[in-house]
C-alpha cells in the first residue's frame, strides 16, 4: 500500500538538507513510534531477517515544488512538499504508520543547527496500478546496488553503476529474497529483464549517477552511488509488484528505490 502525506512547513521558506534521506528515515520511525514503540524498535534495530541479510521492507520518497539549491540545502519557496511511503505490511507498517500520523500530526527535520517542522496536513491512499509482466516506471527516490569486495585488506562496499554487466542480476536477487520473505515461498521467474531508459541516458548524456551522503555531519556517515534513471523490466507480475511496494535494490528505508509508473 502506498500513501502520501502532504506537509506544509510552520516557515517560509522551509529549508532541509539536500540530501535529505537520512532525516526523513528518522521522521518516519518516530512516526512509527508513536503508532507502536514496538513495532517501531524492531524495524530499526532488527528488521526482517533472510540469511543475514536485513530488510525493512519500505520505501519512501520526497517530493519537492521547484526548490532553490544553495550551500548543500534546499530552501522551499511555499514550504510544501509531499512524503511518499510505500510497504506491503499493511497490518503493521501502514496501520503503525497511520496511526501516528493522527498522534503526532507533524514532521521535525533537525539538520546541525537547523529544525524545520512540517506540519501534515493531509493523508491520502494512492492506490496501486496493474501489475503486468512488462512495465515501465521512472525514479522518485534514486536506485542503488551494490556487492562487497575486498580493496587494499579492507572489505568495502561497491555500488553498481547503470551498465554495468552484474546489475540485472543483482536487482533480481534483492527483489527474490524480499518475495521470499514476504510469502514464505521461492519464486522462480520464467524470465527477467531490466533495463534503464536509454532515451533517458541520451539526454541527460549519461549523466544519471548521483553521489548521496547519508547521516552527513555525524559518524554515522556515509557515501552513496546511486543512479537516477527511469527503467523497464519484464518479468513475473508478482515480482514486479514486490518491486514497487518494498522499492527497487537496496537501502529503501533510507529513502532509495521508490518508483511509479511511467505514462
Amino acid at each position: 500500500m502506498r500513501l502520501k502525506l502532504k506537509l506544509k512547513a510552520k516557515e517560509s521558506p522551509a529549508v532541509i538538507p539536500v540530501n535529505y534521506q537520512y532525516y526523513f528515515s528518522a521522521a518516519v520511525y518516530l512516526l512509527l513510534k508513536f503508532g507502536s514503540p514496538e513495532f517501531s524498535k524492531f524495524l530499526h534495530d532488527q528488521g526482517f531477517n533472510l540469511n543475514g541479510k536485513k530488510f525493512k521492507l519500505f520505501v519512501f520518497g520526497l517530493r519537492l515544488n521547484k526548490p532553490v539549491m544553495r550551500d548543500g540545502l534546499f530552501f522551499l519557496n511555499d514550504s510544501q512538499c509531499e512524503l511518499i511511503i510505500s510497504s506491503p505490511l499493511i497490518e503493521t507498517f501502514i496501520r503503525h504508520f497511520v496511526l501516528g500520523t493522527f498522534e503526532k500530526q507533524n514532521i521535525f527535520i533537525n539538520y546541525q543547527e537547523r529544525s524545520t517542522k512540517f506540519l501534515i496536513h493531509e493523508v491520502e491512499m494512492i492506490p496501486s496500478p496493474q501489475f503486468t509482466s512488462e512495465m515501465k516506471f521512472e525514479m522518485l527516490s534514486p536506485l542503488t546496488v551494490s556487492t562487497m569486495i575486498k580493496k587494499n585488506e579492507r572489505v568495502i562496499p561497491y555500488y553498481y553503476r547503470y551498465d554495468d554487466s552484474n546489475l540485472t542480476q543483482a536487482i533480481k536477487n534483492n527483489l527474490l529474497k524480499k518475495y521470499k520473505l514476504l510469502y514464505n515461498s521461492d519464486l522462480t521467474p520464467a524470465h527477467f529483464d531490466f533495463e534503464f531508459n536509454k532515451d533517458e541516458i541520451e539526454r541527460k548524456m549519461g549523466n544519471i549517477s548521483k553521489l548521496i551522503t547519508v547521516a552527513e555531519g555525524t559518524p554515522q556517515q556515509s557515501k552513496v552511488k546511486a543512479i537516477q534513471c527511469g527503467f523497464r523490466i519484464k518479468t513475473n507480475p508478482e515480482l514486479v509488484k514486490v518491486g514497487y511496494d518494498c522499492g527497487f535494490g537496496e537501502k529503501n528505508s533510507m529513502g532509495f528505490g521508490l518508483v511509479k509508473v511511467h505514462k
